[in-house]
């Protein structure tokens, strides 16, 4: 089985966006039109093939048992692109009510805290939630990716996030919309510098 990983050269300093021919920190297009609020995200590999169907059977079907390879593959991608020790909260993307109810279980919130086990840091599933009804994501264009998260995500408990670099932990990364919300709402309650990590990368971005 062939694990398309995305390599740690060559990636747009904001988003993470591979692009062959490019080498060293540059901005891609999209991040220089509409820069996220996030300051740097990565991922592990692309959304494609064979990686595809394991981490969709391990989000929708409770293939936990893949749990451990996951969180191996996001530990390196972690290390490669981000000062751990400089790490002061770990948050996991926060489901909809009807997700934690459809699915029994957040599979982003098993990977964050796997993740800080590993590189010794503290997580916590309790600092953001999620508000509103947003429409599916899957489908809309990138603006309408953005318009649609507006106000979906809030912060529950600010005084754990002020002054504090947050590494936020997804499962796939698309256009990036919905970290960037919670990017903003961290930094509006005072969190001085977000990072995210997803395993994969839409290779529709």
């Amino acid at each position: 089985m062939r694990i398309p990983f995305i390599p740690p050269i060559g990636c747009c300093s904001r988003c993470g966006r591979a692009i062959e021919g490019h080498e060293g920190e540059y901005l891609c297009l999209d991040c220089e039109r509409n820069k996220p609020f996030f300051d740097r995200a990565a991922s592990a590999f692309r959304f494609e093939g064979a990686a595809r169907e394991l981490l969709l059977g391990y989000k929708f079907n409770a293939h936990l048992w893949l749990k451990d390879d996951l969180s191996d593959w996001l530990e390196a991608c972690i290390r490669a692109h981000f000062a751990a020790p400089s790490v002061d909260l770990i948050l996991p993307m926060p489901l909809t009510l009807f997700h934690r109810i459809d699915r029994g279980y957040n599979q982003s919130a098993y990977l964050a805290e796997e993740v800080a086990r590993r590189i010794g840091r503290k997580c916590r599933d309790d600092i953001l939630k999620r508000t509103g009804r947003p429409k599916r994501q899957a489908g809309l264009d990138e603006e309408e990716r953005r318009q649609n998260v507006k106000g979906t995500i809030a912060v529950r408990r600010p005084e754990f996030v002020r002054g504090r670099t947050i590494l936020l932990i997804d499962d796939v990364m698309t256009t990036g919309s919905t970290l960037s919300e919670a990017a903003r709402v961290l930094k509006l309650a005072g969190a001085w510098r977000i990072w995210c990590a997803t395993l994969a990368r839409s290779i529709r971005s």
